[in-house]
């Protein structure tokens, strides 16, 4: 029967491994980096911008009116 005792990896297949994997994690940065700039290109306009859907209140931010 042959040993039940288990083979140790060739540095060859761990070179391969790891290079496998460096490989996969910056594609995934690549990924990752395209669609936070999709992201933000679709992000709304900036704070300081008035928006539509906003009317002033009446009297809130207007002075009084002279007599």
């Amino acid at each position: 029967m042959s040993s039940s005792a288990k083979r140790r990896q060739t540095m060859a297949k761990m070179t391969r491994e790891r290079t496998v994997k460096e490989r996969r994690a910056k594609k995934q940065e690549k990924r990752d980096a395209k669609k936070q700039a999709a992201a933000e290109a679709a992000s709304p306009p900036p704070d300081d911008a008035p928006r539509q859907d906003e009317t002033p209140s009446e009297g809130a931010e207007s002075p009084p009116a002279a007599p």
